[in-house]
């Protein structure tokens, strides 16, 4: 099967259990933006300076990008067993975030004031990612107000948000490198 199609020409694409729906639908718009989140995430895992212990944490948010993804390309009319054939995320997939965030912020300073982003390469690339997550996170939304989406994936964006910040910081420490802190309008 080609990766050409032709069937997208006219500004439709098809969804998941049939159908098709405008390239510019909410919906489409959020697979568009957790494809680049996935994209940008690929990108960080290549580096060189990223930490084997954090490549096995990044692979696993890769794969729940993919059923985030899958999710918003089902069709509410899909016939029986669609559906069913998605994994879904739960409790536990937002417990893993957390207790990553937890475990890099033990080992970093108190933050007391704002940070600029920044730092080592590995830990700017983490909060220029979190800026691509809160994006496709405001997508998200835009398509849960037309079609409501599973609570457990807007809470998972939520929480990925912050753990691109976490990472950021803990790359920062373990590689030296100072923070600097926003001094407002001084």
């Amino acid at each position: 099967m080609s990766i050409t199609t032709k069937q997208g020409d006219r500004g439709e694409t098809g969804r998941f259990g049939g159908g098709r729906i405008a390239k510019t639908d909410p919906r489409i718009c959020a697979v568009g933006a957790i494809d680049e989140l996935n994209s940008a995430i690929g990108l960080f895992s290549a580096r060189p300076d990223v930490p084997a212990e954090v490549r096995s944490l990044i692979k696993r948010i890769q794969e729940t990008c993919f059923v985030i993804g899958s999710h918003l390309s089902v069709t509410p009319s899909a016939p029986d067993g669609v559906y069913e054939r998605i994994p879904r995320l739960g409790k536990e997939d937002i417990t893993f975030l957390e207790r990553e965030i937890e475990r890099m912020e033990a080992t970093t300073s108190v933050q007391r004031h704002f940070i600029l982003p920044g730092g080592s390469p590995a830990a700017s690339m983490c909060f220029w990612i979190r800026s691509v997550v809160r994006r496709a996170e405001r997508d998200l939304f835009k398509a849960h107000a037309i079609e409501p989406l599973d609570e457990h994936i807007l809470a998972f964006m939520n929480r990925m948000s912050d753990f691109w910040y976490a990472l950021g910081r803990y790359l920062n420490h373990l590689s030296g490198t100072e923070e600097v802190e926003w001094q407002g309008s001084n």
